[in-house]
């Protein structure tokens, strides 16, 4: 467990930054060059990153359990889900209508994402993983708001919001979010974390 919090700590740390600290993070890319923070605020996610896997999958191995999920929940946390990673594309994904309706749509696809987790999984990791994330996604989605009153979405940008979005712009972003989800449903989910959301 002590390697997953350190993890999150430091992946979510650095993605907490203009949360609790814009100042000193503009002060910052001034003194290091756009180049030079980005370069550092990689390093410090990927460093994070790897030992939330790391983390995780050691505390998966003696699970604590806190309580016993229904059913039902992994049907809900399924559909929740697929709303999750649409959101997130429509973050990327230009002239959208998700993106103009959300304004933020990828901290609230992590927070969607976190709280279906959050319903369907059982375990004290599970909780603090979910649960951090949850927390961050909530603090981030505030903090974004109050820095951009008129509603900036996601990686595209205030111009984007005042750009009309299209048919064309919506279809892309919920098939290519449908299409990664069914992927990662039906495949990569049970490859690469062990465990199949539908049992098949």
């Amino acid at each position: 467990m002590t390697w997953l919090v350190l993890g999150l700590v430091l992946f979510l740390g650095a993605h907490s930054v203009r949360i609790v600290a814009e100042g000193w993070r503009t002060a910052m890319v001034a003194r290091l060059g756009v180049q030079g923070w980005k370069g550092a605020y990689s390093l410090l996610s990927a460093a994070g990153l790897a030992l939330i896997v790391i983390g995780y999958g050691a505390a998966r191995q003696e699970p604590v359990p806190l309580w016993s999920p229904p059913v039902w929940t992994r049907h809900v946390a399924a559909l929740l889900n697929l709303a999750a990673l649409v959101m997130v594309v429509a973050a990327y994904v230009p002239r959208n209508h998700v993106q103009r309706a959300l304004k933020h749509p990828m901290i609230l696809g992590v927070k969607v994402w976190a709280f279906a987790h959050l319903i369907a999984n059982q375990t004290l990791a599970d909780l603090v993983l979910f649960g951090a994330f949850l927390a961050w996604a909530v603090l981030d989605y505030r903090a974004a708001r109050r820095r951009d009153p008129a509603g900036a979405a996601g990686v595209a940008g205030a111009a984007a919001v005042r750009r009309p979005p299209t048919l064309a712009g919506t279809a892309v972003t919920v098939l290519v979010g449908a299409a990664a989800w069914a992927f990662i449903a039906f495949w990569a989910h049970g490859a690469w974390i062990g465990v199949r959301p539908f049992g098949v």
